[in-house]
């Protein structure tokens, strides 16, 4: 391998979901002082160049972004070994203390954990913090969104087959009388509709779903404007699409920490629930493989670890 290509394969293992290792290790580690300077000056990316004291120095943006990727293959594994209920509390707080950027996993928890795994969540949220999540949730949100993120995470749905059709038709047009009357009263504060998203079941707001499209044309998340009810019906209603979109933003290079985050969380969380059905909307949704854009995209043992888990599903 000649110097220049060194030099690409070490930058490319700084740069993406995760560190590739292996090449640090086998080329980085190998290098002398005067290849390590050559390196920093052909990566202004990642060094940035004192003329007057005549040294390059990492850019501080990226070291923190570095510390981040470093530990990203530590952090998923020890989520895979944590209790999912164990799991999804501690993502609970995470949230809590990121605050409203990262509610959307408050919701995820909330709408797409069947009402035994949302219901141990709690139940290990107590074990851990001493509080219990509706009352943290209700003590740090403030606003529109606190009432609706308190009764989708106290629910317990029923989870059988049954479905009053004439019912879900019914509330399919309460749904659509307070959207149409939005600019009146905000929907998220229409009691009737947080009764009904909080507390139906699943198979339920599948029909209230459909019955909403007959009745308007469109689908029911894309007439919500309020963004933690959308992604409440996404979750509730069609949870492979929200879940292949979330993977689909967190695949993307330039995207925040946060959002890459989501990358580990999804695909820990659903391995042994769902991961085949996600990777079929996935590759529905964008004509790729999930397999292929994680090898694409993410790198080393990281890597490793994430294909090992989607393989799961088969």
């Amino acid at each position: 391998m000649s110097h220049n290509q060194q030099l690409e394969a070490v930058t490319n293992a700084f740069s993406g979901h995760g560190v590739d290792e292996k090449a640090l290790l086998t080329i980085l580690g190998k290098w002398d002082p005067l290849e390590r300077e050559a390196f920093r000056k052909k990566t202004p990316k990642l060094f940035s160049e004192d003329h007057e004291r005549n040294f390059q120095r990492w850019d501080d943006h990226h070291v923190r972004l570095l510390k981040h990727e470093f530990v990203r293959y530590k952090n998923a594994i020890v989520l895979w070994a944590m209790h999912p209920w164990e799991r999804d509390a501690r993502l609970v707080k995470d949230a809590l203390k990121k605050g409203l950027n990262a509610y959307g996993v408050l919701v995820e928890i909330a709408c797409t954990r069947s009402s035994e795994e949302l219901l141990g969540a709690r139940k290990a949220y107590h074990s851990l913090f001493d509080h219990s999540i509706e009352e943290d949730v209700a003590s740090h949100i403030h606003g529109t969104d606190r009432k609706l993120l308190v009764a989708l995470l106290s629910a317990y749905r029923y989870e059988g087959p049954k479905v009053k059709d004439d019912t879900a038709k019914s509330e399919a047009k309460t749904i659509s009388h307070a959207i149409k009357n939005a600019q009146n009263k905000s929907i998220v504060e229409d009691d009737e509709v947080i009764r009904i998203f909080a507390t139906r079941s699943k198979l339920h707001l599948h029909a209230i779903y459909q019955h909403y499209k007959e009745i308007s044309g469109k689908n029911l998340d894309e007439d919500l404007d309020d963004l933690r009810l959308k992604e409440a019906v996404q979750c509730l209603c069609t949870p492979l699409k929200h879940f292949s979109k979330v993977l689909d933003a967190a695949l993307k290079i330039d995207v925040d920490k946060n959002t890459k985050k989501a990358l580990t969380r999804v695909i820990v969380t659903r391995a042994d629930i769902d991961i085949k059905e996600i990777k079929a909307e996935y590759q529905n949704l964008y004509g790729v493989s999930l397999q292929h854009k994680v090898e694409e995209i993410a790198k080393g043992n990281y890597k490793d670890f994430l294909l090992t888990l989607i393989a799961r599903g088969g």
